[in-house]
């Protein structure tokens, strides 16, 4: 911000619209600049932050993918995202294509859903890494299984939520440093 000349009020007055008085757009803003997620900033903010700041919006965004209830257990879909995490998206696309697990393919999914985002804003397709793959634990559907002289064996049955997110080389450097 400071290479752009703009101070944070000034951003902050950028922000601010229908909807989003002056006090939540310096709340967005804090939260953005010390690398907080939530709560996650919209699209549109993303886009006037940038436009205020000169710079392309995959300059200043990760593009984040959640695949919702994926049917198996997060300690096995977890395999996988460990596996492609600060991969190159086309690495970590073929290596998704051949693992031979079933959470591969919601994987798989999600994480071209995040590119498509990526490349709705312009970004350099060639030039994104996996920033972040994690895998959250679901709702368990519960049921029983009968067994001799009226027992019932429980059977629980886990749910995943997946979440994918990838962003630019040269954005993912500048934002740690």
């Amino acid at each position: 911000m400071e290479n752009a000349g703009v101070s944070v009020e000034q951003l902050a007055q950028a922000l601010v619209g229908p909807g989003v008085p002056q006090q939540d757009a310096e709340r967005a803003l804090a939260n953005y600049l010390v690398d907080r997620d939530h709560p996650r900033a919209k699209a549109p903010v993303i886009r006037k932050l940038a436009t205020t700041l000169g710079v392309r919006i995959a300059d200043i965004a990760s593009f984040r993918s959640l695949f919702r209830s994926h049917k198996g257990s997060p300690r096995k879909a977890k395999l996988l995202t460990d596996l492609i995490r600060g991969k190159d998206v086309v690495t970590a696309e073929n290596m998704l294509r051949f693992t031979n697990k079933r959470a591969a393919l919601d994987i798989a999914r999600a994480l071209k859903a995040a590119v498509t985002d990526a490349e709705a804003a312009d970004a350099d397709v060639s030039a994104l890494i996996v920033a972040e793959s994690r895998v959250d634990a679901g709702p368990v559907m519960k049921r029983f299984n009968q067994k001799d002289r009226g027992r019932a064996h429980q059977i629980l049955k886990p749910f995943s939520h997946i979440t994918v997110a990838v962003e630019e080389k040269s954005a993912t450097s500048k934002k740690r440093k």
